[in-house]
């Protein structure tokens, strides 16, 4: 017979693996991972034929996407284009960049599916014998190990020429150069540090769904079990 169990702290793991999941995902995909030196662009005026400074702009470079402004665009003064600078993994602009994609990437990949899993963990607490909350948790460390091994190359990826031209001469690796850290750099550490909450709380988790006042639940024949 299936019992589902409800209990606040094992809610509170699902919600929490459900956001980091999403938190590292739109991370990785989002172009905000630097925000380049200021740049000025010019406009031309349709009616008098002079031209004049827009207003500066900050162009954005991530792990293999990229934001920049079109100027001259007809019928617009100014337009804003994301999409990959890197049509394959090979020219992502650093090897260093490779590698934390594919360690975001593996951490990331983990991350959804143990998200995927705690949804059904109202139903099914165990797998093979062994508690499916302890399980997810091990996996959820494994994938914070996997985050921090890719956010401690990324920095060294900023002496490639591609983060140069974003941010200066006088960047290299472990050094901005005239960049700042974008959004979604602290996201992705943000994310990282939630992981490994999220591996210690799955066993409050398993304990909830494991405790006394659960069994006499069960005992009494009870199929929807909530417990606070």
């Amino acid at each position: 017979m299936c019992h589902v169990i409800v209990t606040c702290r094992s809610m509170l793991w699902t919600l929490l693996s459900i956001v980091v999941a999403f938190a590292e995902l739109i991370a990785f995909m989002s172009a905000d991972w630097l925000i380049g030196k200021a740049k000025f662009g010019s406009s031309h005026n349709r009616d008098n034929g002079t031209g004049g400074l827009l207003e500066p702009y900050r162009p954005t470079l991530g792990i293999y996407e990229r934001c920049t402004r079109i100027q001259h665009v007809p019928y617009s003064r100014r337009d804003t284009q994301c999409g990959p600078y890197a049509e394959n993994f090979s020219e992502i602009a650093s090897g260093f960049w490779q590698a934390t994609a594919i360690f975001l990437a593996l951490g990331i990949l983990i991350l959804c599916a143990v998200a995927l899993v705690s949804v059904f963990t109202m139903c099914v607490q165990s797998i093979m014998k062994k508690s499916i909350f302890n399980v997810c948790g091990l996996l959820q460390g494994i994938a914070g190990l996997f985050l921090i091994l890719g956010l401690i190359l990324y920095p060294a990826g900023w002496g490639c020429q591609k983060a140069i031209s974003y941010c200066g001469p006088y960047a290299s690796a472990y050094k901005l150069g005239e960049c700042s850290l974008g959004w979604a750099f602290y996201t992705a550490i943000g994310g990282t540090v939630l992981t490994f909450i999220c591996a210690v709380f799955s066993a409050q988790a398993e304990i909830a769904t494991s405790s006394d006042k659960v069994q006499e639940e069960i005992e009494e024949g009870k199929s929807l079990i909530c417990l606070l």
